[in-house]
């Protein structure tokens, strides 16, 4: 079994917003106006399809997933 860790690029991101649009329950953003994924989202078994939309979505291609097998 895969596990998937979704992580934002911080040097990439442009504040776009369409991530939080796709997805507001795993993207959140900082002070600045930066997304990025809080540590208790950024893990899934499957990538939700509201999720792979944002990453397809990310004009700066910002969103990053690592697969990983589960523990």
């Amino acid at each position: 079994m895969t596990m998937f860790t979704v992580t934002v690029d911080a040097e990439r991101c442009q504040g776009h917003a369409r991530c939080l649009a796709f997805a507001p329950e795993v993207f959140d953003f900082d002070d600045e106006g930066y997304a990025f994924v809080p540590e208790e989202n950024q893990r899934f078994a499957e990538l939700p399809e509201n999720v792979r939309k944002a990453i397809s979505s990310c004009p700066e291609r910002a969103i990053l997933v690592a697969e990983e097998p589960a523990p």
